[in-house]
């Protein structure tokens, strides 16, 4: 595989789009003939029970026996869910941060389980699909999807079903599908930071044995940390994202559907603005100029690029045959492709102090075979699963003034194969037992290229292979008390991939691979309905042990990368609570509770086991989700509903450095350690509007951290070998605005 640069900037959907877009929202509307009714919402008399697919067949969530979370559609719209970003502390033990600098890249972290580095070559920890399609990188892993349908958040390892990847848990993003019937509905939002945002999907009249559906999605916000005079861009933290979707369904006889989808997601964007809250530099190294400033600051001074884009694309096809009795073959192709280009000025300030850029090429293809069906009191889905993907990074990086730059460079590739299998026993009505395994072979690759300045440091042409191999099990027992009633024990087995570091130092480091990293964890639930269904409570405990962990430590030498190897074990173990409850018609309740206790068994650094003295990171103790919603008056206008949706994410911890020092020359955990802090979201809307006979519509007022919290959700700390730089992203301000949808 050799090296190789592409073009940095992707195409843009122009303007064409966007005019489509609002020409559709404005004229179809009022001249449609046939009107449906308002937006599909939950039972009045009793809690809404949604349909996932955790175990690859639809079942009832509270018949499924994992911890698991299920977001509807109308509780994404109602609650501001566009993408994975705002899944933060939606779910117990579930963190989510945008990655430094970013807005395009997730730290996802699951019971204390998480990758934290973006960078190509590292795995995730939790595994991402859209419609049964994996998400290989955190790289992109942030784009709006239109059409969602519902979010399934399953945590614990899902290593047996899902596979690579999945040590932490599995998010599914749904879309919807077509319903072979003439309608749809558009969204026009505006708000403050001159936010403008509008969507629409249609679904087409059924031609024969084809239905369709498309969707598009455009937004622009300014950004809300302006810059000065003779700044390299004019604004920083802004918003300019397009996406689409495209979803066939041809049917060809009951026992054989064909169904097609394309989705595309493009940003075009301003970077993050790069807070230097802690500096030594001028007195270490006699570089003056580094602004450093506490508190949220809406005015920046900076000198270096600053970009990022996203263009994403992804096909999928998936054939469904039904063999009567027998069960369910089904086949699925997919492929992703993605160019991701970002540039920052690190060192937040105007002056060529530090600057990196990460222009990277991405793509993977995957077929799944499943077989899905049962005999008698057996259920059982077994399959085949193979993946490929290839990327390749160019991260050119200057420092002190240019005085110091790096030509750095890598690409990889990955081939994964798997045979997985899962059989349900039903002895009896009551009692069930669960197993199944899964079997992964991995190969992998690495090149690598780096020079600083004429010095060339890793040669062209450097490059390395392995091999990897994991088998993952499952064993779950399953009992129901009653009708409401049900608890499990489930012991399962997870794994992230190993690999190569693509930001190494030395041939040596490059050519070194890392294991994969593993997981073995019990989980004890119980889900009940109570009230006569009013009311759901889903509780769970559960404990893992991870061996062969992955631990990258930032050295800030070189060129700013770490070294990466198996250090040790961990234990994480905790509890988690969702409860929901319709104590009317008119009110709705939720509530989710996590605790988390995680902690280093072992940890060797240097030959000497350091675990009492290294943070355990993205793992806060208490997480809190908290959401009412209340019908307050019906009228002849239409229906009044107020909802409040408060999130409280504990403190944590960013980087696994040492708690006590007892190394000055290395980092403090207590630098970057994220205080807690809770958000608060409010939405006011009149829902039922007619339309004439047409349609009907629904206005909102909206606010998202409605209490202005000055929060910092990421930090990068450079460390006393680099002047103490410490830089700071924080949260969104306030923001708030109006929406008019319309549904036909």
């Amino acid at each position: 595989m050799a090296l190789r640069r592409r073009p940095s900037k992707p195409r843009a959907l122009g303007v064409a789009t966007s005019s489509a877009l609002i020409s559709v929202v404005y004229s179809a509307v009022p001249t449609l003939a046939q009107a449906q009714a308002a937006a599909a919402r939950a039972d009045e008399g009793q809690v809404q029970q949604v349909e996932i697919t955790a175990q690859r067949r639809p079942e009832k969530l509270r018949d499924v026996p994992i911890a698991a979370t299920a977001i509807s559609e109308r509780e994404l719209e109602a609650r501001g869910i566009a993408n994975v970003a705002d899944l933060a502390a939606i779910a117990p033990n579930v963190q989510v941060s945008q990655t430094p600098g970013n807005s395009t890249a997730a730290q996802i972290s699951i019971r204390g389980s998480v990758t934290t580095n973006p960078a190509l070559f590292w795995e995730p920890t939790v595994g991402m699909y859209v419609d049964g399609v994996y998400v290989g990188k955190m790289q992109g892993s942030v784009f709006d999807l239109v059409d969602l349908e519902r979010v399934e958040v399953l945590r614990g390892p899902q290593g047996t079903l899902y596979g690579r990847n999945t040590l932490a848990g599995a998010i599914n993003l749904v879309t919807r599908k077509p319903s072979g019937e003439f309608g749809g509905s558009a969204t026009l939002e505006a708000g403050n930071y001159s936010a403008a945002m509008g969507k629409v999907s249609l679904d087409l009249p059924k031609l024969g044995p084809l239905s369709a559906a498309v969707g598009l999605r455009t937004e622009k916000r300014d950004g809300w940390v302006k810059t000065t005079p003779g700044s390299s861009v004019g604004e920083l933290n802004d918003r300019d994202t397009r996406g689409g979707r495209v979803a066939l369904n041809l049917d060809l006889g009951r026992n054989l559907q064909v169904d097609y989808r394309y989705d595309e997601s493009r940003a075009d964007q301003n970077s993050r603005f790069s807070q230097v809250v802690r500096s030594t530099v001028q007195g270490d190294f006699g570089f003056p100029g580094i602004v450093v400033s506490k508190g949220r600051q809406t005015t920046a001074s900076i000198d270096g690029p600053s970009f990022e884009t996203l263009d994403l694309k992804g096909h999928s096809l998936a054939v469904e045959w039904k063999l009567g009795e027998a069960g369910t073959l089904k086949y699925t192709w997919a492929k992703r492709d993605m160019a991701w280009r970002d540039a920052l000025d690190l060192d937040g300030s105007p002056v060529l102090f530090a600057h990196t850029q990460r222009l990277s090429d991405y793509g993977q293809r995957s077929h799944e075979l499943q077989f899905v069906g049962g005999v008698g009191a057996v259920s059982y889905v077994a399959g085949l699963f193979t993946f490929k993907d290839d990327g390749f990074t160019d991260n050119p990086q200057r420092f002190f003034g240019g005085a110091v730059a790096f030509d750095s460079r890598y690409g990889f590739t990955t081939k994964a194969d798997s045979a997985f299998g899962q059989a349900d026993l039903k002895l009896g009505p009551a009692l069930t037992l669960t197993a199944g395994v899964r079997h992964t072979r991995e190969r992998k690759s690495v090149d690598r290229f780096l020079a600083a300045g004429p010095a060339v440091l890793i040669p062209a042409g450097t490059a390395a292979s392995t091999r990897f191999s994991s088998t993952t099990p499952l064993a779950s027992v399953g009992y129901k008390l009653g009708a409401d009633h049900s608890v499990y024990l489930r012991y399962s087995e997870g794994f992230k991939s190993g690999g190569f570091n693509g930001e190494a130092q030395s041939v040596i480091e490059t050519t070194t691979p890392f294991r994969p990293e593993k997981v073995k964890a019990i989980e004890l639930g119980s889900k009940s309905a109570l009230a006569g269904g009013r009311a759901t409570l889903n509780v769970a405990v559960f404990r893992n042990k991870i061996t062969d962990l992955q631990q990258a430590v930032f050295t800030a030498d070189g060129s700013a990368a770490s070294n990466i190897r198996n250090v040790g074990k961990a234990t994480t173990q905790g509890l988690e609570v969702e409860f929901g409850a319709r104590p009317t018609a008119d009110l709705r309740l939720q509530a989710s509770y996590g605790y988390l206790d995680a902690k280093f068994d072992e940890l060797i650094e240097l030959g000497v086991n350091v675990a009492g003295n290294r943070a355990v990171v993205h793992a806060p103790r208490h997480t809190l989700n908290l959401m009412g919603e209340w019908t307050f008056a019906r009228t002849a206008l239409g229906t009044w509903r107020a909802l409040a949706d408060y999130a409280y994410t504990g403190a944590h911890y960013l980087y696994p450095y040492q708690l006590t020092v007892t190394d000055p020359t290395s980092q403090a955990a207590a630098n970057t350690r994220i205080a807690g802090a809770g958000f608060i979201n409010l939405r006011l809307s009149l829902g039922g509007i007619s339309l004439g006979t047409a349609a009907t519509g629904e206005a909102a007022l909206w606010v998202r951290n409605a209490g202005d919290k000055k929060h910092v959700n990421n930090m990068i700390d450079f460390g006393p070998g680099f002047g103490n730089l410490t830089q700071a992203y924080y949260a969104d301000p306030r923001t708030f605005g109006i929406s008019f949808s319309a549904r036909w």
